[in-house]
């Protein structure tokens, strides 16, 4: 089965806006990559300052061929990509960051449920 790549990241509120328009950006940063099933970004309601970032890969190896690939090369180039959390910056420069800190959580797929198709 499938494997589950939640980023948490730890977002001020005055940086929010920041993190969610580098998110948008984003569009086909993960979607076309090999092995790539789901992304969803969440914002935190109440209680906490962590936004998840979630992906779900048919394999450990297809989240490291992305990682080391398009995700590593979009960070190298400034540029918002993939699970980037960067802020503005002044032409030239790399971009501050939207998030103050970052932790990865791994998970395994053992069960999973649809909707009934009626």
């Amino acid at each position: 089965m499938s494997i589950v790549k939640i980023n948490v990241l730890e977002v001020p509120a005055e940086q929010r806006e920041v993190l969610e328009k580098r998110f948008a950006s984003r569009a086909g940063a993960v979607e076309n990559s090999d092995g790539f099933e789901w992304f969803e970004l969440l914002r935190p309601v109440e209680g906490t300052d962590q936004y998840l970032v979630y992906t779900r890969w048919r394999d450990e190896a297809a989240f490291q061929a992305w990682m080391e690939g398009p995700m590593k090369a979009a960070h190298q180039q400034g540029r918002p990509g993939g699970d980037s959390a960067q802020g503005e910056a002044p032409q030239g420069e790399r971009p501050r960051p939207a998030a103050s800190g970052s932790t990865l959580w791994s998970f395994d797929v053992v069960q999973q449920a649809a909707p009934k198709q009626s």
